[in-house]
């Protein structure tokens, strides 16, 4: 548990790091755009992809830092009004499916990766298994957090903030 919690704090790192990153291209970019639609009355032709895909990638990555801040949607209302042996056994179910669904969709993102690897974009003619690639890193990172968060739940491991 101890080598899985490391390895999650590295993800972690490299997430929010990458959101940050790809935030301040998006702050950069978005207002370049506007700037040369409406000042310059032109416009580059790799600004939009580049907003788009910087997107793309902050949104995966940040969907992994919130998912372990707790910023997921939730039923807690659900929870909270059964008893708490039912609870804890929803609890668990909901678990085992996210662990479902995040791994079928980082397969899937690879799969999407893959497929498009000899895609090129239009304006920048990169090639489109880089965008795509934030869908089996963030859903990936997503489903390690899981595992984590699903092996606390069992009692395999105290969580992190009762650790001594």
């Amino acid at each position: 548990m101890r080598a899985l919690r490391g390895v999650n704090e590295k993800l972690l790192a490299v997430a929010g790091w990458g959101t940050i990153f790809f935030m301040g291209v998006i702050s950069i970019v978005i207002p370049y755009e506007v700037f040369g639609r409406y000042v310059l009355k032109s416009m580059s032709i790799w600004s939009g992809e580049v907003s788009t895909f910087s997107l793309a990638w902050a949104t995966m990555l940040g969907g992994a830092v919130g998912l372990k801040r707790g910023y997921q949607v939730s039923m807690t209302a659900v929870l909270d009004a059964v008893p708490p042996s039912i609870g804890k056994a929803l609890k668990g179910v909901g678990l085992l499916c996210m662990l479902v669904f995040l791994a079928a969709m980082t397969w899937y993102g690879g799969m999407q990766t893959l497929i498009n690897f000899e895609q090129t974009s239009p304006a920048m003619g990169i090639k489109m298994c880089y965008p795509y690639a934030c869908l089996p890193i963030g859903f990936f990172i997503m489903f390690m957090l899981t595992v984590e968060e699903l092996l606390v739940f069992l009692g395999m491991s105290v969580p992190k903030e009762s650790a001594a």
